[in-house]
C-alpha cells in the first residue's frame, strides 16, 4: 500500500495582527502580565485540543503585547489544529515579523530584550517539563517541538548583536501550513529557508525530500533525504523507496 504525502511530514504544529506590523516598542509591564496570562491559558486550552479557545487566548495575548513571538507560534499552532492553514500562515508570519522587530529594538533597551526573551524561555521549559510527564507518542514529538522553539529563541538572545535570522522553528511550521493549505511552492520556499539558517534541522529536509519528490526532482529528492539522515532524522523507509522508483531526469 502506498503511503500518502502527508505521512512523510513532520507536523509542526507550533503564531501579530495586522495592527503589530508596525509597533516598534515593547508592551508596558502591566500589558505584558495580563499577556502572559492569556498565553498560558492557551497553552493548557492546546493540551486538551481545544482549539478554538486556545486560538482566542493568543489573540488576547498579542493584542495585549504585539510583540510576544511565542504567543504568536502558539496562534499558529492553534489553527494549525483547528484545520484553519491560511491562517496559521498568517500567524507565522506574523511571529517572523514579531521577532524580527524584537531585534531591532535590541539597541534601544537591550536588557528589556533579554528580559523578555529568557520569559518565553522559562515558560516553554515549563511547558516542556509537563509534556514530559504525559506518555504517548505524541507527547513525545511536542516535547522536540518545544526543544526547536527553546533552541530558537536561545539563539535569537545569544546573536541579537549581529544581523538578524529568522527562526529556523517558526520557519519550519510556516512551510507546513503553506504545504497543508495546498501552496507547495511557498512550503519549499520556507523549508528552504529554514534549512539555511539551521542546515541540522532534519524535518525540514525530510519535508524538502516530500515536495521535492512530488514535482519529480529524484536528485534534490535524494539529496534532502541524507541531509536529513545525516541530521539524526528518521526518514521513512517508503518515501526513499518513492524517490528511488521516480525516472531519472
Amino acid at each position: 500500500m502506498r503511503v500518502t504525502v502527508t505521512a512523510w511530514l513532520m507536523a509542526a504544529a507550533f503564531g501579530l495582527p495586522p495592527a503589530a506590523a508596525g509597533a516598534q516598542s515593547l508592551a508596558s509591564d502591566a500589558k505584558r502580565r495580563d499577556a502572559f496570562v492569556n498565553y498560558r491559558a492557551g497553552q493548557e486550552l492546546l493540551s486538551s485540543e481545544r482549539w478554538d479557545q486556545a486560538a482566542e487566548a493568543f489573540r488576547a495575548a498579542v493584542t495585549l503585547d504585539p510583540l510576544f513571538v511565542d504567543a504568536h507560534y502558539g496562534l499558529g499552532r492553534a489553527y494549525m489544529g483547528a484545520t484553519r492553514f491560511a491562517s496559521a500562515a498568517q500567524a507565522y508570519t506574523a511571529c517572523l515579523a514579531a521577532a524580527r522587530a524584537v531585534h531591532g529594538l535590541r539597541d534601544r533597551d537591550r536588557v528589556a530584550v533579554d528580559r523578555r526573551i529568557d520569559e518565553e524561555i522559562r515558560e516553554l521549559k515549563d511547558a516542556g517539563r509537563r509534556i514530559q510527564s504525559q506518555p504517548g507518542q505524541a507527547s513525545a514529538l511536542k516535547a522536540v517541538q518545544v526543544d526547536l522553539r527553546i533552541q530558537d529563541l536561545e539563539r535569537s538572545r545569544s546573536s541579537n548583536t549581529g544581523a538578524f535570522a529568522p527562526p529556523a522553528g517558526v520557519l519550519l511550521a510556516l512551510g507546513s501550513a503553506h504545504f497543508r493549505n495546498g501552496a507547495r511552492a511557498d512550503a519549499e520556499a520556507q523549508w528552504a529557508e529554514a534549512v539555511r539558517v539551521n542546515p541540522t534541522l532534519g524535518e525540514a529536509w525530510n519535508n524538502l525530500a516530500v515536495v521535492r519528490m512530488q514535482a519529480g526532482r529524484k536528485a534534490e529528492a535524494l539529496e534532502a533525504v541524507t541531509r536529513a539522515e545525516r541530521a539524526g532524522f528518521r526518514v521513512h523507509p517508503r518515501l526513499k523507496d518513492d524517490i528511488t522508483r521516480l525516472p531519472p531526469p
